[in-house]
């Protein structure tokens, strides 16, 4: 009976979950509905899947509109037809097209109008008109033969007490007030769910309809299976090749990574590709070494990761850098017969070539059979409250309030009320938009619209119109094709090398730096700057807590830095063990047992699953939903209580003391979505280890090559910093020296021309380009003669000092700009006469100040070249102390004057806020200060600039740090342009 049903993937419009559908469906006393969401499938084979599982006969449909007008629905009789309305809506999203009034001629749909859009002499055999029951009394007097092309319409779109949320979505979607929103740009009060009595009742004295719309329904049917593998299933065109050709490159990269004699990586690499083979996982190997095949061929770096990183055929074909064996890893992590769910590899590359490894695959991969994953972007608590407030008219001014201080009186009103009450009334999983997933790859054997439709966002690849979720439910093994700037940073680097040494340096075989004592020595330093995951503040402290200066402990460390071990308050327990070893208490033998490496603690995800399993009495698969549920990848909270119910009853049968098994639990749970699988963390720590290889040998030249990638974690202002101490003579920028990016000549480093704010993209690639076809530039008329400048991006450049060669001021060179872009100038025979026809005025002298300098550079670079903003601080105070010997203070009240790097807000226990501060000293070392909640109140942290700050010294593991008890900005000199 239910022909049209909407949820709330229905963007905007529906607000039912499947969930709720379900359940309307069960206590309406229907056996059967189709799910026809407006312009998409997202859900279609979850819901499928949801109804088969609570004994209902879920249906496949999709309701087509162009914008606010519907056009007719579409009803799939098998999988056949599903996929004919994916094709369908999948050419209109391509050709960017609206949809034809007139549905296409299907061959596996039935085509349901509304009332009164087509003539019904004109309907095909597929083709019905669906009266509402409200437009009964318009079909009543018409011919009876008419009713043969009838069916019944009950739309549902929503609960109902749930009409005036649709509206405000409406008006959300149509970005208007909720008092402009028209009767035709929403739905009626009616589309709810109606118990399947009352709906017939509506329709007893047509009993036609009812027969027709049961026929209809009768010749549809899903037989979808959801256990089956979606993806392609060989890589030669057959399995048998597959196996020969994946144990073939094994055995080479056996012999390449170890040594010939190596028996246990031998026995391992057999016992994986014999899994490998069984789990018909052969094509999906073969098709992430052909991927990482094709990057090797483009010079490309990258890195595999993830629980990937657990198989030792995985390092043998290149596809990672983490050897399994010498860190214990075991591949049943990844893959294992057992193992319901799909693995993936995440292999990460450069942003740069990126774009270019995905164009690859989808070449290689044939057209239809290749899409990315898509992702579903949720009204989360702050934009359901922007948007609604919008919708109710309020600035943004009541808006903020109403998100940075809820319980703030001014927001006790009617509309305030409404729309809290409104976000309040959405689950977190509400779907707003259709988004991509950060890096998911899917390769189908069958076409991909056997499964969904396709979007095709701004960069034109297909995109899936399903999560994650339901591509793991329907069968789907993604290939994580990620992008990071990490890897940017390497590539650069090297090529910098290159050009300004003339070597070629080989990052390959990581392995060998582990052992390097330089580079152990820079790493126990923390002066890990731009390197990879280990340069934020909060790394840097541990690094140096740790007296980090090899690999494992790196290892470790990438790992317990995450919250879920900080917030359990293992971090500081895995640090005092790791200083202290001998005096490590386990609370159970089975710690020792299982963790005795990381001295008792919790610090992967592995590490869970082993004490569920070991001290839980839980069986591998119930440890494996533990982990699972760790990285945010499970969605059966069902399951997870079962699962507790179950480890609680264990621990009391082993006579476990209850604060003990509850303790072990705590720290279990502590780890939820924010800890690493080892693989993944060793992977990282890989990474680190080559970055800090560049930074330790090539100083200058890697940090040129964090700048070309646009940083990292700090902005601009630190790299440079970095650079300078390395070594580096930092210079403007300037028209006869400088590139479009940051370049180097042996130690002298040149701002690029994207470094200067507001400089057009355009000019900064043209200045260069015309510079190395024609040669330097010999004066301001001769730029503008070559270039064709505006006097606005002249401006610009002059006053970021990349005329400066010219040896004339910068006031000079104004002046001279204004008189030759001047529109009498222009009027008297334009720019090509410039060197001809130009008499330069004699200028008196003008006064000049370094301050104008300084000034300008923070204006258009963001940070002083010239000098530092120590320089323009009206007081030449710096404190009573520098960074560097703070270590020797401890418990001393200290007074320094710091710029402001970063600052981090954490949430207290009592729900205040508190604050750590990372800060420059003058001499351009870092410091570490802590703002606790009632100096912070006082004393607040604004974002930028020089602060004067008072506190005691305190050292956490030999790590100092500031706490403060007052913090000022302090004034800058006046600025000289402005007098």
């Amino acid at each position: 009976m239910l022909l049209n049903v909407h949820s709330f993937y229905s963007l905007r419009y529906g607000t039912l979950s499947l969930d709720s559908i379900i359940e309307g469906m069960l206590l309406c006393g229907y056996d059967t509905a189709v799910l026809t969401d407006i312009n998409n499938s997202s859900a279609t084979l979850d819901f499928i899947k949801k109804c088969g599982s609570a004994g209902l006969n879920g249906l496949a449909g999709m309701e087509f509109r162009n914008e606010d007008r519907l056009l007719y629905i579409g009803v799939a009789k098998n999988e056949i037809g599903f996929q004919e309305l994916n094709e369908f809506m999948t050419q209109a999203n391509r050709q960017k097209s609206t949809l034809p009034i007139k549905a296409p001629e299907f061959n596996n749909v039935f085509v349901i109008y509304p009332y009164g859009v087509t003539d019904i002499k004109s309907l095909k055999d597929y083709e019905y008109i669906g009266i509402r029951p409200g437009e009964l009394n318009k079909i009543a007097l018409e011919p009876a033969s008419n009713q043969d092309r009838y069916v019944i319409l009950q739309t549902v779109s929503f609960r109902k007490n749930e009409h005036k949320l649709h509206k405000q979505l409406r008006a959300v979607s149509h970005n208007i007030l909720i008092s402009q929103l028209q009767p035709h740009q929403a739905a009626a009060a009616d589309e709810v769910f109606l118990t399947k009595v009352q709906l017939l009742n509506h329709y007893k004295y047509f009993p036609r309809l009812i027969g027709n719309t049961n026929r209809l329904l009768g010749q549809c049917s899903f037989d979808f299976d959801f256990k089956k593998i979606k993806n392609k299933e060989t890589f030669t065109g057959n399995r048998y090749d597959d196996k020969q050709l994946l144990q073939k490159y094994a055995m080479d990269g056996l012999r390449r990574r170890y040594s010939a004699g190596d028996k246990i990586a031998r026995d391992r690499v057999i016992k994986e590709l014999d899994i490998i083979d069984n789990l018909n996982f052969s094509s999906y190997f073969l098709i992430t070494d052909d991927i990482c095949r094709y990057a090797r061929s483009r010079d490309f770096y990258y890195v595999g990761r993830g629980s990937g990183a657990n198989s030792v055929v995985a390092y043998c074909l290149g596809i990672t850098d983490v050897c399994p064996i010498e860190l214990n890893l075991y591949f049943e992590r990844f893959l294992n017969p057992k193992r319901q769910s799909p693995p993936d590899f995440d292999v990460d590359f450069s942003w740069t070539d990126r774009d270019e490894i995905y164009d690859y695959i989808f070449r290689r991969y044939q057209t239809g059979h290749t899409a990315l994953m898509g992702a579903m972007s949720t009204f989360q608590d702050r934009s359901m409250v922007r948007e609604m407030g919008k919708v109710y008219g309020l600035p943004k001014g009541e808006i903020d309030r109403m998100i940075l201080e809820p319980e703030n009186m001014l927001n006790k009103n009617e509309v305030t009320e409404t729309i809290l009450s409104v976000c309040n009334q959405l689950p977190p999983d509400f779907p707003n938009l259709r988004t991509i997933h950060a890096c998911g790859v899917l390769i189908s054997e069958k076409p991909i619209t056997c499964y969904s439709a396709l979007d095709y966002p701004p960069k034109g690849l297909p995109t899936v119109q399903f999560d994650m979720h339901v591509a793991e439910t329907i069968g789907f093994e993604k290939f994580d094709i990620l992008s990071q700037r990490g890897l940017g940073h390497i590539k650069e680097c090297r090529e910098v090398i290159k050009l300004n040494q003339g070597m070629d340096v080989d990052i390959s075989n990581p392995r060998r730096f582990f052992k390097d004592p330089k580079i152990a020595d820079q790493l126990r330093s923390a002066n890990t700057i731009g390197c990879f995951y280990i340069e934020s503040p909060a790394m840097r402290q541990l690094i140096s807590k740790l007296d980090c200066d090899n690999y494992l402990t790196l290892v470790a460390a990438s790992s317990i830095i995450r919250p879920g071990v900080a917030s359990s308050g293992m971090m500081k327990t895995y640090i005092e063990r790791h200083k202290n070893p001998e005096k490590v208490q386990y609370l159970h033998p089975a710690f020792k047992q299982e963790l005795e490496d990381t001295y008792g603690v919790m610090v992967y995800q592995e590490d869970v699953m082993k004490i569920g399993h070991r001290f839980g009495g839980l069986d591998l698969a119930d440890a494996d939903v533990l982990r699972r549920m760790m990285s945010g990848k499970y969605r059966n909270k069902k399951h997870l209580v079962e699962i507790e119910d179950k480890f609680f009853a264990h621990c009391k049968a082993q006579g476990y003391p209850e604060e003990i098994s509850k303790e072990v639990w705590r720290q279990m749970e502590s780890f939820a979505g924010y800890s690493f699988n080892k693989a993944h963390s060793a992977s990282f720590a890989v990474e680190s280890y080559q970055s800090l290889f560049l930074k330790t040998y090539y100083p200058i030249e890697f940090m040129v090559g964090v700048l070309n990638n646009y940083g990292g974690f700090y902005n601009r202002r630190v790299y440079f910093n970095e650079a300078k101490k390395a070594g580096g003579e930092i210079n403007l920028p300037c028209i006869n020296e400088s590139m479009r990016r940051t370049s180097i000549q042996g130690n002298q480093i040149y701002l690029g021309f994207d470094c200067i704010l507001n400089l057009e993209k355009e000019l900064a690639e043209r200045i260069p380009a015309e510079r190395t076809a024609n040669g330097k530039y010999s004066g301001i008329e001769n730029f503008l003669l070559r270039t064709g400048v505006s006097l606005e991006q002249l401006i610009i450049l002059i006053r970021s000092g990349a005329f400066r060669f010219t040896g004339i001021g910068k006031k000079e060179l104004l002046w001279e700009a204004h008189l030759l872009l001047s529109e009498k100038r222009k009027d008297t025979g334009g720019a090509v006469l410039f060197e001809n026809m130009m008499t330069k005025p004699v200028l008196p002298s003008l006064d000049y100040h370094i301050l104008e300098d300084l000034y300008d550079e923070l204006q258009l670079l963001g940070f002083c070249v010239s000098g530092s903003l120590f320089d323009i601080a009206k007081s030449d105070y710096r404190g009573s102390t520098d960074a560097k010997s703070l270590k020797n203070m401890e418990g001393q009240i200290v007074r320094i004057v710091g710029e402001l790097v970063t600052n981090k807000t954490v949430p207290t226990k009592n729900g205040t806020l508190m604050k750590f501060g990372t800060f420059l000293d003058a001499k351009g070392e870092f410091f570490d200060t802590v703002h606790f909640a009632p100096s912070l109140k006082k004393y607040p942290l604004y974002s930028s600039g020089l602060y004067l700050i008072e506190g005691k010294v305190v050292l956490d593991f030999d790590c100092p740090a500031i706490e403060v008890y007052k913090c000022g900005r302090m004034p800058m000199k006046p600025d000289p342009r402005s007098i």
